[in-house]
């Protein structure tokens, strides 16, 4: 691969997809060794041509020669196209560089609660920007996936649990936004938006961990027991992970109490529809 050579990509240490995705580029040549760097590790006097705060958010690519810098897609999108030419027509269309500046957009301004960093802030000046319609764009999104998979993971329950209407899924689902939101605004409101993220990301892991047993139903047939049981230790694992998150949000027992007692009074209504 073309290396882009004296260029420096500035991510944020706090974010691990940040530092995964930009450290790929190093290994791969696609940058030159050295070509990364953490923003919460460069003085802003050292490098005073980009702008701190949208590089925070849009991740910063500088050119050590020019003082060039481009931000957020268009600059992965330089890094990629400079190794992979091919694309070059593709970056340089219009609409495509809106779309997906839109998806980019929608990862970068909740990436704190698809993965949260086992520390934040650390003392440093600049942090990511909240955008509320971002996060009420990503619970939508998370909602609508986590619904459809339970709806269609529900029919491998059946008999075990009674099979609800179309909507039934969403509704829980949706509920348990409401119902924990409530309780946060009561708790600790400014971290409500915050604990949504992560409670929903944990939500959407889970649909994804179901989608194995529905793939493997296309050879492989179980009884509804064993859907049932594996159901369970998705759940279990859940769990575990609102623990983790809710500690690093120092929010304590209470919200994963009432995000169990919540599934748990839910669960109970189902049974007895059988």
């Amino acid at each position: 691969m073309k290396t882009l050579k004296d260029h420096v990509i500035l991510f944020d240490a706090e974010c691990p997809m940040c530092s995964v995705y930009t450290k790929a580029f190093v290994k791969t040549g696609m940058l030159a060794a050295g070509g990364r760097q953490a923003y919460q590790q460069v003085p802003e006097s050292s490098c005073p041509v980009y702008d701190r705060q949208r590089a925070v958010d849009e991740i910063a690519l500088v050119s050590l020669k020019t003082g060039e810098v481009s931000y957020g897609i268009r600059s992965l999108f330089k890094i990629i196209g400079n190794s992979c030419p091919v694309f070059a027509p593709l970056f340089g269309f219009k609409p495509f560089v809106w779309l997906m500046s839109k998806l980019y957009a929608f990862i970068s301004y909740n990436r704190r609660v698809i993965i949260p960093p086992p520390k934040v802030g650390d003392g440093f000046e600049y942090q990511p920007t909240f955008k509320l319609h971002y996060r009420i764009a990503y619970l939508l999104f998370t909602w609508f996936i986590v619904g459809y998979t339970l709806t269609a993971y529900a029919h491998f329950l059946s008999p075990m649990v009674a099979l609800g209407n179309a909507y039934r899924e969403y509704m829980i689902c949706g509920g348990q936004i409401i119902f924990q939101g409530t309780i946060m605004s009561f708790w600790d409101r400014r971290q409500t938006w915050t604990y949504l993220g992560n409670m929903m990301t944990i939500s959407f892991a889970g649909s994804l961990l179901l989608l194995i047993p529905m793939a493997i139903n296309h050879w492989l047939q179980f009884g509804s027991e064993v859907y049932a049981l594996y159901f369970m230790g998705v759940a279990g694992l859940m769990f575990l992970e609102h623990i983790r998150r809710t500690k690093l949000l120092n929010l304590g027992w209470t919200l994963t109490i009432t995000w169990v007692a919540y599934r748990i009074i839910l669960l109970a209504l189902i049974l007895n529809l059988n």
